[in-house]
């Protein structure tokens, strides 16, 4: 066999790698979001997902348009069939929201802080304040040493999840602002970065993936039935389905179909002296028709009676 011939032989037995791969679900953490869906990813195994990271605007997550400029990071850290679950591993607020709060005539007051929290999670957090005017170096070491102090102290008190909500909410924010501004007006207050750097005891608190699933189950099943009281009509997906069961119901005999196939054969002038009852006809017969007068057969009931009333 010729050398390219071999070679061709060969990409055809190679295995396409594209199609063993798969779709899975990315959630975000148990408390406090519920395992809401945040993104799909794919991949051939689902020990390539353990470690992968994933990132989400918070507005995008929580609808808190005023946090546009925050990103928050996840970390896959279990593969539960379809679903990849993560866990919160910080926040990054962008550079150019930072960048924008210096100016000519302000203070700038950074730091970087490793704290423990109450359930053992080893984080570091960095805080960045703006003065409204230009401070002293002993100013600022003050502001530093306050704002230190109160971040020590409330994340030595709370576990990984209410210091998660502290810096999602802004209410961390606001207790160092009331603590700092005793020295000086501050123009603002943020963390500009939260990192977790080792795990601690993990507390399980919220709703099990089975009720999450259970209860997104109940809601498409709800906003299914809603539709078809409504009389809005199914997807095109399921349109071949929902034909099936419609002929099987309404036993559609051949000689009604040759009868309505006449009458649509017939002149003009015949069909409007015995037009027949189109609201009577169920969806699938009125399709039958369309397609027997070469005419579009999408959309609502209403719209194919009007189509064929022409």
């Amino acid at each position: 066999m010729a050398k390219g011939a071999s070679a061709r032989a060969a990409a055809r037995r190679q295995k396409d790698k594209w199609k063993a791969k798969r779709w899975f679900s990315i959630r975000a953490p148990r408390n406090p979001w519920s395992f809401k869906v945040i993104g799909e990813t794919i991949a051939e195994e689902e020990s390539m997902l353990v470690g992968r990271p994933y990132e989400v605007m918070q507005s995008d997550l929580d609808g808190d348009f005023s946090k546009m400029h925050v990103k928050i990071k996840f970390r896959i850290k279990d593969v539960v069939g379809n679903d990849a679950l993560t866990e919160f591993v910080g926040h990054d607020v962008m550079k150019d929201f930072v960048r924008r709060q210096i100016r000519r005539d302000r203070g700038k007051v950074d730091d970087t802080i490793d704290v423990v929290t109450d359930d053992g999670f080893f984080i570091r957090i960095k805080p960045f304040i703006v003065t409204r005017s230009r401070v002293k170096g002993s100013q600022k070491q003050e502001t530093r040493s306050v704002a230190r102090n109160e971040v020590i102290t409330f994340c030595a008190k709370a576990t990984w999840i209410g210091v998660q909500q502290a810096l999602l909410d802004g209410s961390l924010e606001e207790r160092v602002t009331k603590a700092v501004s005793k020295i000086q007006p501050v123009r603002a207050v943020f963390f500009r970065r939260s990192q977790l750097i080792q795990d601690g005891v993990v507390i399980d608190d919220g709703p099990t993936l089975e009720e999450v699933k259970a209860a997104e189950k109940e809601s498409i099943e709800a906003a299914n039935k809603s539709s078809e009281d409504e009389g809005i009509e199914p997807e095109e997906a399921d349109v071949e389905t929902e034909e099936l069961a419609e002929i099987g119901d309404a036993e559609i005999s051949d000689d009604a179909i040759t009868e309505d196939q006449n009458v649509s054969e017939k002149p003009s002038e015949e069909v409007e002296e015995t037009s027949p009852d189109f609201e009577s006809m169920t969806v699938v017969q009125l399709k039958e028709l369309l397609k027997k007068a070469g005419k579009p057969v999408s959309g609502k009931k209403a719209d194919l009676v009007a189509r064929l009333s022409e």
